[in-house]
């Protein structure tokens, strides 16, 4: 094989930067790529750093004359865990993975792993960006400045900073000018964007700018935003702005105060409601996903039940279910926890609940005339409101087509060309 082997695990900010490290890796290493294996790492449950220990451990038996260097989030926060492999040759934290010199074979640490929480510094390095199928996922910010008591991932990556808009804007018309027709914004916490920067813009007006400075960019669409943090700006974006897809994927976490009051969260189950409803009387065609989690510390049934019902009260039609797992040195891991077992049925029926409003919104589309984009196998493809849809005959890899919807099929709407 030619160049580094790289796996990654968890977000699609992961995945960005994977690709940025390969890239950065074969630009600056004139030699020792072939040999190297580089595990970039998840830590937002413990289910992913077992993942990350058991791809380390395959990639080991797969290739046991290669060097393997572990680097991500779970890297950064428990780096003991990995130097004690004996399959590691080195841990590389996330404020070092960009530098080529980690990776080289004589460094003499194991362990390379310095402050995250002193970063600072804007970064324009972090405009990197991944191709998946049709769309590019953009890099506009990092870190965050909250502190949600379930949750280890600021301490994996540090305080929120945001890259500069001239950046940004110059590499989506890189990836427009690559023939990109949809390209993702994504980050940590991306509804925090700005206020590091001069000026603090926030991510509504780097919306606009893109938009502006970008006019061949036939879409744009937002990954995980926090509800709270959605100002008039960006609202009016989102409702108005036929670039912006109609597509919404909230970090909601839970559906009843007092969950949400000791998760931390800023924002009310009443609020939640408030902005889906305003969001849906102003663009009726959005679909919102959501990110929820089952089982979270102190977390009775009737407590459970308001977060079901937020699945219906709110429509979410893409929702991310995470089963509560305690992460040492989060608050919440120290919180009386509730039964895995019963974390594990309650993780089920919100998934069934999700499922169930997914198939009532999906069958509401049949009749209907969707704009899609074709993914690369010319037999698929995702609408504005981000619904699959599957192709009756075969379209042009990466085209926009207009198509009318004919039948649900296996979860994917059935899509016939439009004359």
């Amino acid at each position: 094989m030619s160049g580094p082997q790289i796996i990654t695990l968890g977000c699609r900010l992961n995945i960005a930067e994977s690709e940025a490290i390969r890239e950065i890796i074969g630009r600056e290493m004139a030699d020792g790529q072939d040999d190297l294996i580089v595990v970039n790492s998840c830590a937002v449950t413990a289910e992913a750093v077992r993942q990350t220990r058991q791809a380390i451990r395959r990639a080991h038996r797969d290739r046991p004359d290669a060097r393997i260097m572990v680097t991500g989030c779970a890297a950064q926060t428990e780096p003991e865990t990995f130097t004690k492999m004996a399959e590691v040759d080195a841990v590389i934290g996330n404020r070092d993975k960009m530098d080529p010199a980690h990776y080289t074979a004589h460094a003499s640490e194991k362990a390379r792993v310095s402050d995250i929480m002193a970063v600072r510094e804007t970064a324009p390095h972090m405009a990197s960006a991944f191709a998946e199928h049709a769309r590019a996922f953009l890099e506009v910010q990092n870190g965050c400045d909250h502190r949600c008591t379930f949750c280890i991932i600021p301490f994996g990556r540090g305080n929120s900073r945001s890259v500069p808009a001239g950046a940004v804007i110059d590499k989506a018309r890189e990836l427009v000018g690559a023939g990109y027709r949809e390209i993702v914004l994504t980050g940590v916490d991306v509804t925090s964007y700005g206020p590091d920067l001069p000026g603090a813009p926030s991510l509504g007006l780097l919306v606009e700018r893109i938009l502006k400075g970008v006019p061949d960019l036939s879409r744009l669409r937002l990954s995980s935003l926090d509800s709270v943090e959605i100002d008039e700006r960006l609202f009016d974006l989102l409702a108005h702005e036929p670039r912006m897809m109609p597509h919404l994927h909230l970090s909601l976490q839970a559906g009843d105060d007092m969950v949400l009051k000791r998760m931390k969260r800023r924002h009310s189950r009443a609020e939640a409601i408030a902005i889906v409803e305003r969001l849906k009387a102003a663009r009726p065609d959005i679909s919102i996903g959501a990110d929820i989690i089952a089982g979270f510390p102190t977390e009775d049934d009737a407590m459970f039940e308001n977060s079901v019902r937020l699945i219906e009260q709110c429509a979410v039609v893409h929702g991310h279910i995470f089963p509560y797992s305690p992460r040492a040195g989060t608050p919440a891991a120290r919180m009386p926890q509730v039964d895995r077992a019963v974390i594990k049925a309650r993780a089920a029926r919100l998934r069934s609940a999700c499922e169930a409003q997914r198939e009532s919104w999906l069958r509401s589309l049949i009749g209907s005339r969707q704009s899609v984009l074709v993914e690369r196998n010319g037999l698929s493809g995702h609408a504005e409101n981000f619904a699959p849809v599957r192709f009756a005959t075969p379209q042009s890899p990466s085209s926009i087509v207009p198509a009318t919807i004919t039948a649900l099929e296996n979860g994917a709407l059935i899509a016939q060309e439009a004359a």
